[in-house]
């Protein structure tokens, strides 16, 4: 069961069962979570049936039909619609997901909505994500560079380049980092699955002269050695990737440099 960081003092109640579209029998029940902070009442959870011949098989447009067709105040984050940019993280079904590429013929019965989990929700299925990116941030996710810039371009080969595979990808939806039990425990101070991938991303480039710089960042008992390899962030990233692994890399790297 998804666990929430809720108001002080609050706890979930059913909400609103919203009338079934008229004259239709191909639906789909949903139970989307709702939290308004203006009105000071406990979250809740409605519930909504959507019409399946009437909008597109994934869970997003679902939830773009509620909110054109039923309930206009349900507020969600949504932008490209690709898979690549993340806003539309939430839990979906009881895992850590992207909306716009989740099928609603995968899951069984009714479809169940929270926000990403152990974060401050702003409102309804939108959480607050202003730690995520300062610990992004924090690890100075660009090139450093002490060598005279290049007359084109900083060169690389073939074979450094493709060390930043399945690293590079990552779209900073933090479904992994919030899937993570260290960080929910630690994150004031653990930078999490998101953060440490991005932070092995930029150790491993071949064009970045910071990496002893970057380690020394990292070496803090919260910072990077939090994780307990519990592989949460490798199950539900919607890209694929693993950040278990880029963690581990790092903990190799600073190992190899006290040798």
């Amino acid at each position: 069961m998804v666990q929430l960081t809720l108001p002080k003092n609050s706890r979930v109640t059913d909400g609103k069962v919203w009338p079934k579209p008229e004259n239709q029998d191909h639906l789909k029940e949903f139970r989307i979570y709702r939290y308004d902070p203006d009105t000071g009442a406990n979250p809740r959870t409605d519930t909504y049936f959507v019409d399946l011949g009437d909008c597109g098989p994934m869970v997003l447009d679902a939830i773009i039909w509620i909110k054109n067709n039923v309930d206009p105040t349900l507020t969600f984050r949504r932008s490209c619609r690709e898979g690549i940019c993340g806003s539309c993280a939430m839990n979906i079904d009881g895992a850590n997901t992207l909306a716009c590429t989740k099928a609603m013929s995968d899951i069984k019965g009714t479809i169940k909505i929270y926000p990403l989990p152990h974060l401050p929700v702003v409102k309804d299925l939108v959480p607050d994500l202003t730690r995520f990116y300062a610990q992004h941030a924090s690890i100075e996710p660009w090139l450093k560079t002490d060598t005279a810039m290049p007359e084109k371009e900083w060169r690389q080969s073939r074979e450094d380049r493709e060390k930043l595979d399945g690293l590079y990808e990552c779209i900073l939806c933090a479904c992994c980092s919030t899937s993570c039990p260290s960080y929910w425990w630690n994150g004031e101070r653990y930078l999490g699955p998101a953060v440490l991938l991005q932070a092995y991303r930029w150790l491993i480039d071949s064009r970045d002269e910071a990496t002893g710089e970057r380690l020394d960042d990292l070496e803090d008992p919260f910072r990077l050695y939090r994780c307990h390899t519990i592989m949460n962030c490798a199950q539900t990233c919607p890209k694929g990737l693993n950040p278990a692994k880029a963690i581990a890399e790092v903990k190799k790297l600073m190992v190899t440099r006290q040798v």
